[in-house]
């Protein structure tokens, strides 16, 4: 799953420095489907507010899948967007997506979703082939 780079964006990176607000709106245009998760956590969370906002539903298909590993696994890519949310992003598998307000007061949480327990105990047979 690549981003598709508009040559404007292109040479502004030939350049030297990228507007970073280009960046995320190219983000945007190339991976909907994990924009549209994260932005629909980072509104429940300040709907809501609490400790995080997460999802539990699966991709509908390989390509939104493929979305959401490409924007948390990129630091590039999941920096800015976290900087865009004003958020923190965590990721457990390959659609357990979670936001974290920027709060001191939720570290031990965020901590909790992160480690290896936490890791462990969102396994299940189903997410196996993911």
């Amino acid at each position: 799953m690549s981003l598709d780079v508009s040559p404007a964006l292109l040479e502004q990176a030939e350049r030297g420095e990228v507007d970073e607000a280009a960046f995320v709106d190219c983000v945007r245009t190339s991976l909907p489907y994990a924009w549209g998760m994260i932005s629909s956590l980072v509104d429940r969370l300040k709907a809501d507010g609490g400790e995080f906002a997460d999802n539990l539903t699966p991709p509908p298909n390989e390509q939104a899948r493929g979305q959401l590993l490409r924007a948390l696994a990129s630091d590039a890519i999941r920096g800015s967007l976290e900087r865009h949310f004003g958020v923190r992003l965590a990721f457990q598998n390959c659609h357990r997506v979670a936001v974290f307000p920027l709060d001191p007061a939720v570290d031990q949480r965020l901590a909790r979703f992160t480690s290896v327990r936490g890791q462990l105990l969102n396994q299940s047979p189903e997410l196996r082939d993911c």
